[in-house]
């Protein structure tokens, strides 16, 4: 064989082979492209997940499962479902959830059953930084995409063992001493855990409360316990915990019947 002719054989083996490259590249492009943006995507939500758990949990739960007589959830199947209809939105509710956390809300859309942390207008600040607030955009985008995040979940199309919203049934005394708890009058969340409800670390946390309570002072039952500690917190100080950080004053800002609610409540913490 001639060289040219090699030559041409060569450059026409080399042009097929450049020629399958190029459509296995362009086979593979959309499955490459579909990973690389579920990979984007990923990392926005593991962001907003940070920015969430730093901004919003105080009024939302750790979980974003709401907190009664606060913030709603926003992880249960009536706010994938129902919540645009209910205000009238007509885009997406990931735009829908940016645009609420940018602009914040002055008064609540349900206010017999949310009032925001304080009771008082604005339910829920303005976050966004164009408006006085301390998120970016790409903070407030990200904490949209952590919240749609939880649909599957909310639409049952998978398991999870968090709570999807509220658990106050303000029927009971055990669900009205859970709004006790998250109100601003009492102020327990900002100082104690109580998992998927609150994240406060200033005092002990109370998960297992009712479990350990009935032998933590001699002589006292759990109600007995935990009544005297929300009246006369002096009168026993958890190890590891200094006097005087719990307010002394509850038996003047709460009423019997918030006390006693409140009670009920703890003693669920099984």
């Amino acid at each position: 064989m001639k060289r040219v002719q090699l030559e041409i054989v060569l450059g026409t083996i080399l042009v097929l082979l450049s020629v399958a490259i190029v459509i296995v590249l362009g086979i593979r492009e959309p499955q490459r492209l579909a990973q690389y943006e579920l990979q984007q995507r990923a990392e926005l939500i593991e962001f907003g997940a940070s920015v969430f758990t730093l901004n919003c949990t105080r009024c939302h739960g750790s979980q974003a499962q709401g907190i009664a007589g606060v913030a709603p959830s926003l992880r249960d199947e009536h706010f994938f479902t129902q919540r645009l209809q209910e205000v009238g939105w007509q885009g997406s509710l990931e735009d829908y959830i940016v645009s609420v956390v940018t602009t914040g809300r002055q008064v609540s859309t349900r206010p017999q059953l949310y009032a925001g942390s304080t009771g008082q207008p604005p339910v829920m600040p303005t976050w966004s930084e164009k408006f006085g607030g301390p998120l970016r955009d790409d903070q407030i985008r990200a904490v949209a995409a952590f919240v749609m995040n939880f649909a599957p979940y909310a639409l049952g199309e998978l398991p999870t063992s968090i709570p999807l919203g509220p658990l106050a049934d303000e029927s009971t005394p055990e669900g009205r001493g859970q709004v006790v708890f998250a109100s601003t009058t009492a102020g327990c969340t900002a100082c104690h855990t109580i998992s998927g409800i609150s994240t406060g670390n200033i005092g002990p946390a109370l998960d297992g409360l009712a479990d350990r309570a009935g032998t933590t002072v001699e002589g006292l039952s759990a109600e007995e316990y935990i009544r005297q500690s929300i009246l006369e917190p002096s009168a026993h100080v958890v190890a590891g915990y200094a006097d005087g950080i719990m307010p002394q004053n509850f038996g003047e800002k709460l009423t019997e019947e918030q006390i006693n609610d409140l009670v009920a409540f703890l003693l669920t913490l099984e």
